[in-house]
Protein backbone atom coordinates (compact mmCIF):
# COMPACT_ATOMS: atom_id res chain seq x y z
CA UNK A 1 0.00 0.00 0.00
CA UNK A 2 1.28 3.49 -0.82
CA UNK A 3 1.85 5.94 2.05
CA UNK A 4 -1.10 8.19 1.11
CA UNK A 5 -3.47 5.21 0.84
CA UNK A 6 -2.30 3.91 4.20
CA UNK A 7 -2.72 7.31 5.82
CA UNK A 8 -6.23 7.81 4.48
CA UNK A 9 -7.24 4.27 5.50
CA UNK A 10 -5.90 4.91 9.01
CA UNK A 11 -7.81 8.20 9.38
CA UNK A 12 -11.01 6.60 8.13
CA UNK A 13 -10.67 3.59 10.43
CA UNK A 14 -10.00 5.78 13.46
CA UNK A 15 -12.48 8.50 12.44
CA UNK A 16 -9.79 11.21 12.47
CA UNK A 17 -10.15 14.47 10.57
CA UNK A 18 -7.13 15.98 8.80
CA UNK A 19 -7.00 18.66 11.50
CA UNK A 20 -6.90 15.98 14.20
CA UNK A 21 -4.08 14.11 12.45
CA UNK A 22 -2.18 17.40 12.01
CA UNK A 23 -2.07 17.72 15.79
CA UNK A 24 -0.87 14.14 16.21
CA UNK A 25 1.83 14.24 13.52
CA UNK A 26 2.96 17.91 13.29
CA UNK A 27 2.28 17.81 9.52
CA UNK A 28 0.26 20.52 7.80
CA UNK A 29 -3.26 19.90 6.56
CA UNK A 30 -2.23 20.85 3.02
CA UNK A 31 0.60 18.34 2.97
CA UNK A 32 -1.58 15.53 4.38
CA UNK A 33 -4.09 16.24 1.62
CA UNK A 34 -1.34 16.04 -1.04
CA UNK A 35 -0.03 12.79 0.44
CA UNK A 36 -3.45 11.17 0.28
CA UNK A 37 -4.03 12.38 -3.29
CA UNK A 38 -0.42 11.43 -4.16
CA UNK A 39 -0.14 14.41 -6.48
CA UNK A 40 1.75 17.66 -6.18
CA UNK A 41 -0.67 20.53 -7.01
CA UNK A 42 1.90 22.40 -9.15
CA UNK A 43 3.93 19.70 -10.88
CA UNK A 44 1.15 17.05 -10.89
CA UNK A 45 3.84 14.51 -10.07
CA UNK A 46 3.49 11.81 -7.37
CA UNK A 47 4.49 12.86 -3.86
CA UNK A 48 7.82 11.48 -2.63
CA UNK A 49 7.84 11.81 1.19
CA UNK A 50 11.01 12.44 3.17
CA UNK A 51 12.17 10.06 5.90
CA UNK A 52 11.27 12.79 8.41
CA UNK A 53 7.70 12.71 7.06
CA UNK A 54 7.64 8.92 7.60
CA UNK A 55 8.71 9.52 11.21
CA UNK A 56 5.94 12.10 11.73
CA UNK A 57 3.24 9.84 10.28
CA UNK A 58 4.44 6.95 12.43
CA UNK A 59 4.20 9.26 15.43
CA UNK A 60 0.64 10.22 14.44
CA UNK A 61 -0.33 6.55 14.08
CA UNK A 62 1.41 5.76 17.38
CA UNK A 63 3.52 3.00 15.84
CA UNK A 64 7.24 2.62 15.20
CA UNK A 65 8.84 3.81 11.98
CA UNK A 66 9.83 0.21 11.22
CA UNK A 67 6.23 -0.98 11.63
CA UNK A 68 5.00 1.76 9.27
CA UNK A 69 7.64 0.95 6.64
CA UNK A 70 6.68 -2.74 6.81
CA UNK A 71 3.15 -1.78 5.75
CA UNK A 72 4.34 0.08 2.63
CA UNK A 73 4.76 -1.30 -0.88
CA UNK A 74 8.33 -2.19 -1.81
CA UNK A 75 8.28 0.41 -4.61
CA UNK A 76 7.26 3.28 -2.29
CA UNK A 77 9.86 6.01 -2.90
CA UNK A 78 11.35 7.88 0.05
CA UNK A 79 13.69 10.87 0.04
CA UNK A 80 16.56 9.98 2.31
CA UNK A 81 19.96 11.49 3.12
CA UNK A 82 21.24 8.92 5.65
CA UNK A 83 20.66 5.24 6.32
CA UNK A 84 18.01 4.71 9.03
CA UNK A 85 18.06 1.29 10.70
CA UNK A 86 15.86 -1.60 9.57
CA UNK A 87 14.83 -0.06 6.21
CA UNK A 88 13.50 -2.81 3.96
CA UNK A 89 13.95 -2.77 0.18
CA UNK A 90 11.91 0.35 -0.55
CA UNK A 91 12.86 2.42 -3.59
CA UNK A 92 15.03 5.39 -2.60
CA UNK A 93 15.32 8.55 -4.70
CA UNK A 94 18.97 9.21 -3.82
CA UNK A 95 21.59 6.44 -4.06
CA UNK A 96 23.10 5.44 -0.73
CA UNK A 97 26.87 5.83 -0.28
CA UNK A 98 29.27 2.92 -0.01
CA UNK A 99 29.22 1.06 3.28
CA UNK A 100 30.67 3.33 6.01
CA UNK A 101 33.57 2.35 8.21
CA UNK A 102 32.87 0.97 11.68
CA UNK A 103 33.22 4.29 13.54
CA UNK A 104 31.02 6.16 11.04
CA UNK A 105 28.37 3.44 11.29
CA UNK A 106 28.39 3.64 15.09
CA UNK A 107 27.87 7.41 14.91
CA UNK A 108 25.06 7.02 12.35
CA UNK A 109 23.32 4.35 14.44
CA UNK A 110 23.24 6.73 17.42
CA UNK A 111 22.20 9.84 15.49
CA UNK A 112 19.15 8.24 13.84
CA UNK A 113 17.76 7.50 17.31
CA UNK A 114 17.84 11.16 18.36
CA UNK A 115 14.89 13.54 18.30
CA UNK A 116 14.76 16.09 15.48
CA UNK A 117 15.92 18.92 17.76
CA UNK A 118 18.89 16.89 18.99
CA UNK A 119 19.76 15.92 15.40
CA UNK A 120 19.97 19.65 14.61
CA UNK A 121 22.43 20.08 17.50
CA UNK A 122 24.58 17.24 16.16
CA UNK A 123 24.44 18.73 12.64
CA UNK A 124 25.48 22.19 13.79
CA UNK A 125 28.27 20.80 15.97
CA UNK A 126 29.53 18.69 13.05
CA UNK A 127 29.50 21.71 10.75
CA UNK A 128 31.49 23.75 13.29
CA UNK A 129 34.05 20.93 13.73
CA UNK A 130 34.33 20.54 9.97
CA UNK A 131 34.84 24.27 9.50
CA UNK A 132 37.54 24.24 12.21
CA UNK A 133 39.19 21.24 10.57
CA UNK A 134 39.21 22.93 7.17
CA UNK A 135 40.77 26.07 8.68
CA UNK A 136 43.50 23.99 10.31
CA UNK A 137 44.28 22.33 6.99
CA UNK A 138 44.59 25.70 5.31
CA UNK A 139 47.10 26.91 7.92
CA UNK A 140 49.23 23.83 7.26
CA UNK A 141 49.91 24.94 3.72
CA UNK A 142 46.87 23.82 1.74
CA UNK A 143 46.57 26.58 -0.84
CA UNK A 144 43.59 27.07 -3.09
CA UNK A 145 43.94 28.61 -6.52
CA UNK A 146 42.84 32.24 -6.63
CA UNK A 147 40.75 31.44 -9.70
CA UNK A 148 38.84 28.64 -7.97
CA UNK A 149 35.37 29.59 -6.76
CA UNK A 150 34.01 27.63 -3.79
CA UNK A 151 30.46 26.40 -4.28
CA UNK A 152 28.13 25.42 -1.45
CA UNK A 153 25.07 23.19 -1.81
CA UNK A 154 21.85 24.56 -0.35
CA UNK A 155 18.58 22.62 -0.18
CA UNK A 156 15.65 24.89 -1.00
CA UNK A 157 12.19 24.13 0.45
CA UNK A 158 9.26 25.25 -1.74
CA UNK A 159 8.94 29.01 -2.39
CA UNK A 160 7.91 31.72 0.01
CA UNK A 161 5.01 33.78 -1.23
CA UNK A 162 6.04 37.42 -1.14
CA UNK A 163 2.52 38.48 -1.92
CA UNK A 164 1.75 37.19 -5.36
CA UNK A 165 -1.66 37.62 -6.96
CA UNK A 166 -4.08 38.88 -4.32
CA UNK A 167 -1.41 39.09 -1.61
CA UNK A 168 -2.13 35.55 -0.45
CA UNK A 169 0.56 33.09 0.53
CA UNK A 170 0.54 29.47 -0.51
CA UNK A 171 1.12 26.25 1.38
CA UNK A 172 4.51 24.96 2.47
CA UNK A 173 5.09 21.28 1.78
CA UNK A 174 8.19 19.33 2.57
CA UNK A 175 8.51 17.41 -0.68
CA UNK A 176 8.87 20.39 -3.04
CA UNK A 177 12.64 20.63 -2.68
CA UNK A 178 15.59 21.37 -4.91
CA UNK A 179 19.33 21.56 -4.29
CA UNK A 180 21.24 24.50 -5.75
CA UNK A 181 24.84 25.71 -5.58
CA UNK A 182 25.75 29.15 -4.27
CA UNK A 183 29.12 30.91 -4.28
CA UNK A 184 28.78 32.36 -0.77
CA UNK A 185 28.96 30.28 2.40
CA UNK A 186 25.45 30.19 3.92
CA UNK A 187 24.94 31.20 7.55
CA UNK A 188 23.80 28.62 10.09
CA UNK A 189 20.15 27.95 9.23
CA UNK A 190 17.36 25.40 9.66
CA UNK A 191 15.80 25.71 6.19
CA UNK A 192 16.16 27.85 3.09
CA UNK A 193 13.49 29.05 0.69
CA UNK A 194 12.98 31.32 -2.32
CA UNK A 195 11.12 34.60 -2.54
CA UNK A 196 8.28 34.66 -5.05
CA UNK A 197 6.63 37.91 -6.09
CA UNK A 198 7.32 41.61 -5.66
CA UNK A 199 5.78 42.58 -2.32
CA UNK A 200 9.19 42.91 -0.59
CA UNK A 201 10.79 44.99 -3.35
CA UNK A 202 13.01 46.91 -3.63
CA UNK A 203 15.01 45.17 -0.88
CA UNK A 204 14.15 41.58 -1.87
CA UNK A 205 13.64 40.34 -5.40
CA UNK A 206 11.82 37.38 -6.90
CA UNK A 207 14.16 34.36 -6.70
CA UNK A 208 16.26 35.57 -3.77
CA UNK A 209 17.15 32.78 -1.34
CA UNK A 210 16.26 33.32 2.31
CA UNK A 211 18.09 31.49 5.12
CA UNK A 212 15.71 30.81 7.99
CA UNK A 213 15.96 29.78 11.66
CA UNK A 214 13.09 28.51 13.81
CA UNK A 215 13.31 30.55 17.03
CA UNK A 216 9.88 29.57 18.31
CA UNK A 217 6.96 31.91 18.92
CA UNK A 218 7.63 35.25 20.61
CA UNK A 219 6.63 38.91 20.16
CA UNK A 220 7.67 40.84 17.07
CA UNK A 221 8.37 44.46 16.21
CA UNK A 222 9.18 44.81 12.54
CA UNK A 223 11.20 41.59 12.31
CA UNK A 224 11.74 40.01 8.89
CA UNK A 225 10.20 36.55 8.99
CA UNK A 226 8.60 33.78 7.00
CA UNK A 227 5.27 32.84 8.53
CA UNK A 228 3.66 29.46 7.82
CA UNK A 229 0.05 29.94 8.91
CA UNK A 230 -2.47 27.17 8.29
CA UNK A 231 -1.63 25.93 4.80
CA UNK A 232 -0.22 29.26 3.60
CA UNK A 233 3.12 31.02 3.94
CA UNK A 234 4.24 34.65 3.79
CA UNK A 235 7.51 36.63 3.75
CA UNK A 236 6.89 39.94 5.54
CA UNK A 237 7.87 42.35 8.27
CA UNK A 238 5.94 41.15 11.30
CA UNK A 239 4.43 43.00 14.26
CA UNK A 240 2.58 41.72 17.36
CA UNK A 241 -0.41 43.97 18.12
CA UNK A 242 -3.32 43.33 20.52
CA UNK A 243 -3.55 39.58 20.10
CA UNK A 244 -2.89 39.68 16.36
CA UNK A 245 -0.05 39.57 13.90
CA UNK A 246 0.28 42.36 11.34
CA UNK A 247 2.24 41.38 8.25
CA UNK A 248 3.66 44.33 6.34
CA UNK A 249 5.05 44.42 2.78
CA UNK A 250 7.89 46.73 1.76
CA UNK A 251 6.07 47.41 -1.52
CA UNK A 252 3.43 50.08 -0.77
CA UNK A 253 0.96 48.70 -3.30
CA UNK A 254 0.15 45.78 -0.98
CA UNK A 255 -2.09 46.11 2.06
CA UNK A 256 -1.20 44.71 5.46
CA UNK A 257 -2.33 41.20 6.36
CA UNK A 258 -3.87 40.64 9.81
CA UNK A 259 -3.76 37.19 11.46
CA UNK A 260 -5.06 36.00 14.84
CA UNK A 261 -2.18 35.38 17.27
CA UNK A 262 -2.14 32.92 18.78
CA UNK A 263 -4.33 31.33 16.09
CA UNK A 264 -7.29 29.01 16.59
CA UNK A 265 -6.39 25.75 18.31
CA UNK A 266 -6.58 23.71 15.09
CA UNK A 267 -4.51 26.15 13.00
CA UNK A 268 -0.86 25.33 12.32
CA UNK A 269 1.62 28.18 12.80
CA UNK A 270 5.39 28.36 12.39
CA UNK A 271 7.47 31.54 12.30
CA UNK A 272 11.02 31.52 10.92
CA UNK A 273 13.43 34.41 11.45
CA UNK A 274 15.35 35.55 8.36
CA UNK A 275 19.08 35.29 9.18
CA UNK A 276 20.51 35.84 5.71
CA UNK A 277 19.82 36.28 2.01
CA UNK A 278 21.58 35.13 -1.17
CA UNK A 279 20.93 37.19 -4.29
CA UNK A 280 23.13 35.41 -6.82
CA UNK A 281 23.76 37.34 -9.99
Amino acid sequence: MKLGELLKSYRTEHKLSMDAFCELSDLTKGYISMLEKNEHPKSKKPIIPSYETIEKIAKGMQISVEALIDKLDDDQEIQINSTPPHLKSIAITHPLPDAPDSLTQQITDKVVQLTTSNKKIVLRTSEELLESQENEEKTKGNEVSENLISLYQVEIVSETAAACGFNYGFGYDDTDRETIEVDEQPPRHDIATKVSGDSMQPDYQDGDILYLVDKGLTTYNGDLAVIAYGDRSYFKKIYTENGRLRLVSLNDKYEDIILDFPPAEDTHIKIYAVVGVYRGE
